[in-house]
């Protein structure tokens, strides 16, 4: 077992061991309150508290932030509200920027103004930023009489920017330095410090301005004389520098094409005024890649697993309300050809698989272009060929697949003329599933809304119906 899987082993074993003193803990406490009944009211006698309950605080105060926001959302409303007030308050800010928005929810509604306050008087301004909108308002204004004049204006500009901007990935903590100054100047600089911020891997030289002049990168400072002048060793051609405003999606691009731990973000003059880091792209990535996913199957980015049962249902109405509409609408084509059915009971046997085979191409082509979308692959100049390209891959699909589908057709119920159709549905099919996989992400994107917005919903709708009145439609043509 690697050193990397060994870990993940013991966190899990930890993890687990936690739900069971959960466990433990909820009997004891069932047991205790039977036990006190039995007293009729006699007085209760001082009692240490169950082991259990001490071993589950000391394994919670004894796991990082992000596995107890793991913990949190895994567990029901009611344990993970038991599990909350065990940990210890020092800790709230860090949890509640780790957990998801949804649970982040559910734990604020059942904290006072004191403990929102303390908890966020815990982090830094970037990280006040994410919090901020799930806070009361009546919290905001006590974190900021608590905050300096230079976090209030930190505070104040990563709110001021959308959630999807580079604005919102910001970190004010940084280091700059001169470039007139020596080696030994800076590293004096930075042994006056307790730590470096995380994920410093270069610092950022600046002129008298804050106009950023250059780059250091920390292993170079560490490896050069101490004489030698930050002017000489700074790099200054091919610095990657991002705007506030900029897509944050266009900036995890960079990250990865550039393989950056962190880039400095610069206004419209030039002027330093934060960095960002790849911890919080990699979080926003992580939180892109979960919303598509969702939206994918029409469902809302901000339910909990746990949430009760009226929130989820509001959340799944609305396209399980449209859903059920495009389900008429392919019971209704199914209708239009009740005769020709009635005549040839093959068809109603047959049509699920040219419907079901449409569907699964369909959103292997929305799949493709959501994609590419993501990665800022598709332009207007390469849309069309990437259009012709799957229909061209449709057209082979269905030829194929047709003809399989045609043949066992023909074998089964004897008609080499119902195999035909067979074929020629399948063929028609996959071409409009392929136009249409192309199209919903497409428009969904142009319109500014998320291309995987209900895709999955859409296409297998249209594939449904489609395949329905293509196939039924063929056979009543040429067979019956």
């Amino acid at each position: 077992m690697s050193e990397s899987e060994d870990k993940r082993s013991h966190r899990n074993d930890d993890l687990q061991r936690v739900i069971a003193l959960l466990r433990e803990q909820a009997i004891a406490e069932k047991l205790a309150a039977r036990s006190n009944a039995a007293r009729r009211g006699g007085a209760d006698d001082v009692s240490r508290p169950p082991p259990a309950l001490v071993e589950l605080e000391q394994r919670l105060n004894a796991l990082h932030p992000a596995d107890i926001a793991h913990l949190l959302e895994m567990l029901p409303v009611d344990d993970r509200l038991v599990i909350w007030e065990l940990v210890r308050q020092d800790r709230d800010g860090e949890i509640l920027l780790e957990v998801s928005d949804a649970v982040r929810e559910s734990l604020i509604e059942h904290m006072d103004v004191e403990e929102l306050v303390a908890a966020a008087e815990q982090l830094d301004a970037d990280e006040l930023a994410d919090l901020a909108p799930d806070l009361p308002p009546e919290v905001l204004d006590g974190v900021f009489a608590a905050l300096s004049v230079e976090e209030r204006e930190q505070l104040r500009a990563a709110m001021s920017y959308p959630e999807d901007s580079v604005g919102a990935l910001m970190d004010f903590d940084m280091i700059g330095v001169r470039e007139d100054v020596t080696v030994e100047v800076v590293l004096r600089y930075l042994r006056r410090r307790d730590e470096l911020p995380d994920h410093t891997d270069q610092l950022f030289v600046v002129d008298r301005d804050e106009n950023l002049r250059g780059l250091l990168p920390v292993n170079r400072l560490l490896v050069s004389a101490p004489d030698t002048l930050v002017s000489a060793i700074m790099a200054t051609d091919r610095i990657m520098t991002l705007r506030p405003e900029q897509d944050a999606q266009e900036a995890a691009l960079s990250f990865e094409r550039y393989d950056l731990v962190s880039a400095a973000v610069v206004d419209a003059e030039g002027k330093l005024i934060a960095r960002v880091t790849i911890d919080a792209v990699v979080d926003f990535i992580r939180e892109r890649s979960e919303n598509e996913m969702l939206s994918a199957g029409g469902l809302s980015d901000d339910e909990d697993l746990f949430a009760p049962v009226w929130r989820s249902l509001k959340n799944r109405w609305s396209w399980l309300a449209l859903n059920l509409v495009t389900a008429f609408i392919a019971s209704r084509v199914i209708g239009i050809f009740e005769h020709s059915i009635e005549k040839l009971v093959a068809l109603a046997a047959l049509m699920p698989i040219i419907a079901g085979i449409g569907g699964n191409s369909g959103n292997q082509t929305i799949t493709m272009i959501v994609r590419g979308l993501a990665l800022g692959q598709i332009t207007a100049g390469n849309a069309r060929k990437l259009l012709t390209k799957e229909f061209v891959v449709a057209v082979v699909n269905g030829l194929v697949w047709g003809t399989v589908v045609g043949l066992f057709a023909s074998l089964i119920y004897s008609s080499w003329q119902l195999g035909a159709v067979m074929m020629g549905a399948m063929l028609l099919n996959l071409m409009l599933a392929a136009l249409m996989g192309f199209a919903i992400p497409m428009t969904m994107h142009r319109l500014g809304r998320d291309p995987a917005l209900g895709a999955s919903v859409m296409i297998t709708a249209i594939t449904d119906s489609g395949g329905f009145f293509i196939f039924l439609g063929l056979a009543t043509l040429f067979l019956v």
